[in-house]
């Protein structure tokens, strides 16, 4: 599954495959399905359709306990370096953005990663 993006102006790809999970290894040394679920305790504190502007501080600051962007960087380069193996080392790709907007970038990918985790077992 395959998608593209604006990010700072450039477009991206993005794209997952059954290498995704092992390259996100060869490259953080962590696994990618325990690192993706260190992510499932934010979809109880974040509804689908998040108003971050009349959130209450404290769910904000319960939130930020769990984050931790390095894996949201990891993962969104691990799919980038799936569509396109000529991009960099993640710093070097990260340095070419001004800015890498993560609250705009992750639901956008949200679907790839999710066909990571899909089963194909037929009805």
């Amino acid at each position: 599954m395959e998608k593209t993006i604006v990010i700072d102006g450039k477009e991206v790809r993005f794209k997952t495959t059954a290498a995704t999970p092992l390259r996100y290894k060869a490259q953080f040394q962590s696994d990618f399905f325990a690192d993706l679920l260190k992510l499932a305790p934010l979809k109880k504190l974040f509804p689908k359709n998040l108003d971050v502007e009349n959130m209450d501080v404290e769910k904000i600051q319960e939130a930020m306990r769990y984050l931790d962007f390095d894996l949201f960087y990891n993962i969104l380069w691990s799919m980038a370096k799936t569509a396109d193996k000529s991009i960099p080392e993640p710093l070097e790709w990260l340095d070419q953005f001004e800015v890498f907007p993560l609250k705009e970038i992750f639901p956008q990918v949200q679907d790839l990663i999710n066909s990571n985790l899909q089963s194909s077992k037929k009805k």
